[in-house]
């Protein structure tokens, strides 16, 4: 069997095909969400985890932390 697309959406509990297609048991598909919105919960969670990445980040560099240029680097 060839690549083929095929337009459907999630009905709550299930994917539905756009339309109707033969496909042998166990076809491989690759699902691909358009419009997804993560929960509230997971924005929650990366914005937790984006504070405490800056937090620490910022532990491991000093103020007067010397600043490397391209021509620093050795070849």
């Amino acid at each position: 069997m060839s690549l083929v697309s095929i337009k459907g959406y999630y009905d709550g509990k299930q994917v539905q095909l756009g339309e109707k297609v033969r496909l042998p048991q166990n076809a491989r598909l690759i699902i691909t969400v358009l419009d997804y919105e993560p929960s509230s919960v997971a924005d929650h969670d990366r914005e937790a985890f984006l504070q405490l990445s800056a937090a620490n980040l910022a532990r491991g560099y000093d103020v007067d932390e010397v600043e490397y240029t391209e021509a620093d680097l050795k070849k």
